[in-house]
């Protein structure tokens, strides 16, 4: 095996999907499958679990994976040695964000990044805004760009960027522009297109459960984007922060409701490891970031 076919297996084991893994590293999706098949038989494991759908990293997956990305990251760290001065702050910053927090809240970030810091890469993972928390603890990314989760953990360092509120977004040229009535009342009469999963999914769960109300849900699906696109069909009303509706293609053609109080705000920032850990390039650029983050604060 070789430098290139281990950052491979990591890009297949970032994204678990070979089309969107190949698109990333300039390969067809099959020679990308072919270039995994010959790594499990040198390794003699079956690392991805490839019987359904989705993939997914087996056991020996994840042990393997993290061999493959000390010896990639080691490799970039020895190159950047040997390419730059000593103290320079070079390599790549690994960033989860979704879409919407990508042309909000990152762009005054990465113009202080990159200028005071040209050396420092981007790499953006963009998804559904749940899976932030998970994409730092996991060691996908070094940074994310999410909802600040309600109940605060010692193992992150989390810096407020703005706050919005959720409300319920309808299409324009939709039936449901004219709801009337409480919170409640719009939730128990209107098909409802909601998060999976994460912490705006988590309040209304806890919200409908000590009101005893039953919502008809039209549509369950990831991401503030996804769920605008469905509220576009005018088949209900979307459940996304109010910062989705203000921003990016979304600045027209629909009205929001009030979701009330109980639901609040999300407080939208960064997320980070707490504690700087690894090679010495990746603590040089983690401690650049946290100066920038801290003094926009």
């Amino acid at each position: 095996m070789d430098f290139f076919e281990l950052k491979a297996f990591v890009s297949v084991a970032k994204n678990l999907h070979f089309a969107r893994a190949a698109n990333e590293i300039n390969l067809s999706p099959s020679a990308l499958s072919r270039l995994i098949s010959r790594l499990e038989e040198e390794t003699g494991a079956e690392l991805f679990d490839r019987r359904s759908k989705d993939i997914f990293l087996t056991e020996k997956g994840r042990k393997f994976l993290g061999f493959a990305s000390k010896c990639v990251e080691e490799k970039e760290n020895l190159v950047n040695e040997f390419s730059q001065i000593k103290d320079s702050v070079c390599g790549t910053l690994h960033v989860y964000a979704s879409v919407t927090a990508c042309y909000t809240i990152m762009p005054p970030f990465i113009k202080k990044l990159s200028a005071k810091y040209p050396a420092v890469h981007l790499s953006v993972e963009t998804g559904d805004p749940a899976g932030a928390v998970s994409a730092v603890r996991e060691g996908r990314a070094e940074l994310a760009v999410a909802a600040i989760p309600d109940e605060r953990s010692a193992f992150f360092d989390c810096i407020s960027v703005c706050r919005s509120p959720l409300v319920f977004a309808a299409a324009l040229n939709g039936p449901y522009v004219d709801v009337q009535g409480s919170p409640q009342d719009i939730v128990s009469t209107v098909p409802l297109i909601l998060p999976k999963a994460g912490l705006a999914r988590k309040r209304f769960d806890s919200w409908i459960k000590s009101r005893n109300v039953h919502p008809e849900v039209a549509a369950e699906t990831e991401g503030n984007e996804a769920v605008m696109a469905l509220a576009a069909l005018g088949i209900g009303i979307g459940l996304v922060p109010k910062i989705v509706l203000e921003n990016g293609p979304y600045k027209e053609g629909f009205v929001s409701h009030n979701a009330g109080n109980a639901l609040g705000f999300y407080d939208i920032g960064f997320i980070q490891k707490a504690k700087i850990t690894g090679s010495e390039s990746a603590r040089k650029i983690r401690i650049a970031v946290n100066e920038i983050l801290h003094s926009q604060a």
